[in-house]
């Protein structure tokens, strides 16, 4: 499977591939925080 391969050294690193993971992790933890965020408002701070 293609999870469970090796890293190929020779293959070059790509910037863009960087900042692309980067971009996704950051969305990925903002959505969370969101969620969260919503979640103390309902159950913690009931008006």
């Amino acid at each position: 499977m293609y999870f469970f391969r090796k890293k190929d050294p020779n293959r070059p690193q790509s910037f863009n591939l960087k900042v692309m993971h980067i971009i996704n992790a950051t969305a990925i933890i903002m959505f969370t925080a969101g969620i969260l965020w919503k979640l103390f408002q309902w159950f913690v701070l009931k008006k």
